[in-house]
């Protein structure tokens, strides 16, 4: 399973409304669990089972708590049983195929 999922509060003391320090408290739980990651600008993405995944998750979304009164969580999860190495093996395809794509380009 991949999963792709942003987590952050609200209703905390920071004037300025950046969240940064419980993303990093997020961030740090993802990769402390020893599961493929990777952190871009919106979201974090994340491989292994069900079980592991949703732990993760839930143990990154707890680590937010402290950080506000609410916290916002948005999951996407693509569920393919039987695969695994699919964080870095979805992009390698896409950019073989657009590779591909300027090839055909005159």
């Amino acid at each position: 399973m991949l999963a792709a999922f942003s987590v952050a509060p609200s209703g905390g003391d920071n004037p300025d409304g950046s969240v940064h320090e419980a993303v990093a408290a997020a961030v740090k739980v993802v990769r402390d669990s020893g599961l493929p990651n990777r952190t871009t600008s919106m979201f974090t993405e994340l491989e292994g089972s069900w079980d592991e995944v949703f732990g993760v998750i839930k143990a990154a979304t707890e680590a937010v708590a402290p950080f506000g009164s609410r916290i916002s969580l948005v999951i996407k999860a693509d569920i393919r049983p039987g695969y695994e190495g699919e964080l870095d093996a979805k992009i390698d395809r896409l950019e073989s195929a657009l590779d591909g794509q300027d090839a055909d380009q005159p």
